[in-house]
């Protein structure tokens, strides 16, 4: 007997219609004889909504309120994919975050899971009961509701699989897997089989949005298999899990892009100890966060330094920068929102030599310029002009084999 948990997000569960559908898919996986724990978002539009409902008295709530407030779209889901469960002949009982006693820090819509009583949980699956659990919400020590954030139901499914040594988590959501990059963009984008945890965790800090980045890192700490599929589709899916000797063959696994970048360059500034703490400590301390930096020096012992914020941030790291140029007595200070991050992504890399060659030639075949260059063990990314986005991912995506088959590609 496997325990599976099952996490449906709020496109799944958007109208009783889809909750019912939602309820027989459980039933089958039940019916098999597995043990059935599900974790389940606000119904589509719902969160939306309940914020919408707090503007209107006041625009900045308080945010332990905000938390009381938002955690009720979950408890509407859970009840209703109960009573749907009970009509099909299931025994099924539903949980709010803080009736499993889902521990968390007090940090309100932003909370993190500390600890979960898993005793309650663990009796109900004993017995036969399919578990219905309320995502994205927690308590605190002082029995206070929290929220995890935005996305925070995947948290909670994986937390709640590692807890009770879950065979398997299942994300089920409106894409049908994990694709070599966005089919939107590149048409012939593949949907992988597998990918592992280190990869997906690249993929999702930079740009893919299918997994929340804290539930990657959890599954990936205590080992729990992810796979995402397709609430509305039949098919097996993408595996997340960890690197084994066959995934070795496949050099990239995929490409993703993010279009929230702005680039900011102080030009001529004396070369001296202390100089990149002094351009960024300013932009830290207005917790503005700092992604790429590239640092050259000129002949004339002055230092060109360039580094890449979210596009929402750009005015006020252009506003700071400005300032910090005249402390520093810098030449100039430039700036361009107009541009986007490619990457490349792949445990392949590791074995691979020439891969970051290969990159820079398919992009300058095409006359697009590389203005920023970053890699790790496993990604290299570029900056690239806004206009070269799709231009690019599609020139990367066939240069790189992603439409075929991994064992066609070249070892």
């Amino acid at each position: 007997m496997a325990l599976i948990v099952q996490k449906y997000g709020g496109t799944s569960v958007g109208t009783v219609e889809k909750i019912e559908a939602v309820a027989r898919k459980v039933a089958a996986v039940r019916r098999e004889g597995n043990q059935v724990i599900v974790v389940v978002s606000a119904m589509s539009g719902e969160t939306n909504r309940l914020i919408g409902l707090a503007d209107v008295i006041d625009t900045r709530p308080s945010t332990r309120e905000m938390d009381v407030l938002l955690s009720t779209g979950e408890q509407v889901t859970i009840a209703l994919l109960s009573i749907a469960l009970h009509k099909l002949g299931l025994d099924a009982r539903s949980y709010t975050g803080s009736q499993v006693h889902i521990l968390t820090d007090s940090a309100y819509s932003k909370a993190r899971i500390q600890d979960i009583d898993d005793a309650r949980v663990r009796a109900d699956l004993e017995a036969g009961c399919v578990v219905v659990v309320a995502g994205f919400q927690g308590v605190d020590e002082h029995g206070d509701i929290t929220t995890l954030g935005r996305g925070g139901s995947d948290t909670t499914a994986v937390a709640m699989a590692a807890a009770l040594k879950g065979d398997e988590c299942q994300i089920f959501t409106d894409v049908d897997g994990v694709y070599t990059t966005d089919p939107r963009v590149e048409p012939k984008a593949r949907r992988l089989d597998r990918i592992t945890f280190e990869e997906m965790l690249e993929m999702a800090s930079l740009g893919s949005k299918v997994l929340q980045i804290r539930a990657v890192e959890f599954a990936g700490k205590y080992n729990v298999p992810l796979r995402v599929l397709s609430s509305f589709e039949e098919g097996e899916g993408t595996l997340i899990t960890f690197e084994d000797e066959g995934m070795e063959e496949a050099k990239i696994s995929g490409i993703a892009f993010s279009r929230d970048e702005a680039k900011l360059t102080i030009l001529g500034v004396p070369d001296q100890p202390g100089v990149a703490y002094s351009i960024l400590g300013p932009i830290s301390d207005s917790n503005i966060e700092v992604d790429m930096i590239v640092q050259n020096i000129a002949a004339d012992d002055t230092t060109d330094f360039t580094f890449t914020v979210h596009r929402n941030e750009y005015p006020r790291a252009l506003e700071i920068l400005q300032e910090t140029s005249q402390v520093l007595g810098a030449r100039e200070v430039k700036g361009d929102d107009a541009i986007v991050k490619i990457s490349l992504v792949g445990v392949g890399m590791r074995s691979h030599a020439g891969i970051a060659s290969s990159m820079f030639e398919a992009l300058a075949k095409e006359g697009i310029n590389i203005r920023m260059i970053s890699t790790s063990e496993i990604k290299i990314s570029v900056v690239v002009d806004e206009k070269y986005l799709e231009l690019s991912v599609r020139t990367l995506h066939e240069a790189f084999g992603l439409a075929d088959d991994p064992a066609e590609q070249d070892a």
